[in-house]
């Protein structure tokens, strides 16, 4: 009995060692997080996907042109010359051989498919910028919220003890009733942003792992060291390279590509088209073809080589497929327009609101300097006993303040520098 008790105890320490290290924190750099969720990234994967269709769908016009070999065998009742339904010759066995060799309409389109297939390479960038962006940010942010929660702690604990002293000064008629309702409010505003970012905390923690592809439940440690995504470029160069990289400019390039081939392709829709052809017969006596031809002039093997060529004379459909491809050749050209005007004014706007975003960091970090200085100095007088406890946990409490206000400004200005780096490009380089 008791070796058995002893293994049960041993299975239950194990089992609780186990649920221990599934529980431990596992530390996640940002480049491991980014490298994950592009690893695991189902809108990635469906873009590459859809990158594959369209280069298939591109190899299915490329077929035309080149060779198709086509064999089989039927039967079929004849009343009067034998010949099958098309109008060939009943056979027993038959290979046939077709190649598109001059085609303008057909060559259009062939080259649209693959501008259009280039385009969904682009999307598929654009993709892999996007979760890139959306991964480091959730990071960056989940690491701030971590660090605004330890803050707002030592504000509760710091409310909590001027609480205290305020209740103690008004028992014996040193502060008012109101000082105490004031001191209430102040800790229960503390209590109420804890509450809300700890919320925050639990859904940027989940969906970190959903990008990344971590199990549910598994606690995760985010490193504070705060990475750098400041540029010194100037705005032009900004503009240039986002003109010269931007994933949409390159969609709406293929697609005006795509369609002047189309375009051309149409308008060679006046010329012949050419088609190398062959076919070869095993013909039978039984379909009575003694009957139709003079004795000894039977061949039982047929082979039939040369060309099939069609010359347009008048085609009505020909002039309105030219007419509508030039309507969105014009509708292609008006949209990339378009495009190349948002991107500049988007970038435009983005480098601008860095320079903003700066400035609001910097006077978030000379409030937080301030703030650091003026506890140093009231610790310095409660040393002397120059001021009460009341005064240094108020400014203890102004000080975690203006500390969760700079990070707020920094994260903002991470993100910025994000975003700024995906318009212009450059992301790939530095999580590379």
């Amino acid at each position: 009995m008791s070796k058995r008790i002893c293994i049960a105890a041993g299975i239950v320490l194990f089992l609780a060692a186990a649920a221990a290290r599934a529980q431990e924190s596992e530390l996640l750099s940002l480049r491991q997080a980014v490298t994950l969720a592009l690893q695991n990234s189902h809108e990635l994967a469906l873009a590459r996907v859809q990158y594959t269709v369209a280069k298939n769908a591109a190899s299915v016009d490329r077929a035309e042109f080149r060779p198709n070999l086509y064999t089989g065998s039927g039967a079929a009742y004849t009343s009067g010359f034998p010949a099958t339904p098309n109008g060939q010759a009943p056979s027993i066995f038959n290979m046939s051989y077709t190649q598109s060799v001059f085609n303008l309409p057909m060559r259009g389109q062939l080259k649209a498919a693959e501008d259009r297939a280039e385009s969904q390479r682009m999307e598929v960038e654009r993709t892999r910028g996007e979760v890139i962006v959306r991964t480091a940010s959730s990071y960056l942010e989940l690491a701030k919220v971590r660090h605004s929660l330890e803050l707002l702690r030592g504000q509760e604990a710091s409310a909590e003890k001027i609480l205290g002293v305020t209740r103690e000064r008004a028992s014996v008629g040193q502060e008012l009733s109101v000082e105490i309702t004031r001191c209430e409010l102040m800790l229960a505003r503390v209590h109420e942003r804890i509450i809300h970012l700890e919320g925050r905390e639990e859904i940027l923690a989940q969906q970190l792992r959903d990008f990344t592809g971590l199990p549910d439940g598994q606690a995760l440690a985010v490193e504070t060291e705060e990475p750098s995504f400041a540029s010194d470029q100037q705005e032009k160069e900004l503009m240039a390279l986002a003109l010269e990289n931007s994933p949409l400019i390159k969609e709406a390039e293929f697609e005006r590509s795509a369609r002047a081939h189309i375009l051309k392709g149409e308008k060679g829709g006046y010329w012949p088209t050419v088609s190398a052809i062959g076919q070869y017969q095993v013909l039978a006596k039984f379909n009575n073809y003694n009957q139709f031809f003079r004795p000894g002039s039977f061949q039982r093997n047929n082979v039939t080589v040369g060309v099939d060529v069609h010359i347009p004379l008048y085609s009505a459909k020909v002039s309105a497929n030219v007419a509508l491809a030039k309507s969105q050749l014009n509708e292609a050209e008006l949209a990339l327009g378009t495009k190349r005007q948002q991107v500049s004014l988007d970038t435009r706007q983005k480098a601008r609101n860095i320079r903003e975003l700066d400035a609001s960091r910097e006077v978030a970090r000379l409030d937080l300097k301030l703030a650091q200085e003026t506890l140093q100095l009231m610790q310095s007088r409660f040393d002397q006993g120059r001021v009460t406890l009341r005064d240094i946990e108020q400014a203890r409490l102004e000080e975690s303040d203006k500390w969760v206000a700079f990070l707020d400004a920094d994260f903002a200005r991470q993100r910025g520098q994000l975003a700024l780096l995906q318009a212009t490009g450059q992301l790939a380089k530095v999580f590379q």
